[in-house]
């Protein structure tokens, strides 16, 4: 991962942008993320089973943005220079400990604004799907738990409003293109 070190620690950073979705800068992830968030680049990936399971994960408590939320499989933030694909394994990896084939960009216009507790996210947010190779082992201080929930189970709770406000906007959105990702 790229990012500025200091004494040994790398610090995270993420890539701000201007309306257009355009570069303009980086920013410490620690520090952009507050009351009032810039633009940045993010992204969100949804990982299925063989059997057609999506991998639904619930934020560490400890987290700043959305604390304790169930939500899609994996979120993140691509450093400067990479690959949004790239930095989709690269979480993959690190907070589930799963590989991913047949990664697919489906929505990669998607952007939203939403704030909790004081802290917004301002993101514009490309969407991909997946299938997972391995059995997830989630890092405890970014995921509390995985859970394996059906297509159906995952629209049903993003319309019940019990997910975070992403996946919330970006569930329908999916299904209504799902004849182009269908992982079964």
């Amino acid at each position: 991962m790229k990012g500025k070190h200091y004494g040994g620690h790398v610090t995270e950073q993420v890539v701000l942008l201007d309306d257009g979705g355009c570069p303009i800068g980086v920013a410490d992830k620690a520090t952009v993320h507050g009351a009032s968030t810039p633009l940045h680049l993010a992204f969100s990936c949804y990982g299925f089973d063989g059997a057609g399971r999506l991998l639904v994960t619930r934020r560490a408590r400890h987290k700043v943005t959305f604390p304790g939320v169930r939500t899609n499989t994996c979120c993140g933030h691509p450093a400067p220079g990479e690959a949004v694909a790239d930095a989709v394994r690269r979480r993959l990896a690190d907070e589930l400990g799963v590989g991913a084939v047949d990664l697919r960009l489906v929505l990669p216009d998607f952007a939203y604004r939403a704030a909790a507790g004081g802290v917004e996210e301002n993101e514009l947010c490309p969407v991909y799907v997946c299938t997972l190779v391995g059995e997830p082992h989630a890092r405890p201080d970014e995921v509390e738990s995985v859970e394996w929930w059906s297509w159906e189970a995952f629209l049903a709770a993003a319309t019940a409003g019990e997910l975070s406000p992403w996946a919330q906007l970006q569930a329908p959105l999916l299904d209504a293109r799902r004849d182009d990702w269908n992982m079964r």
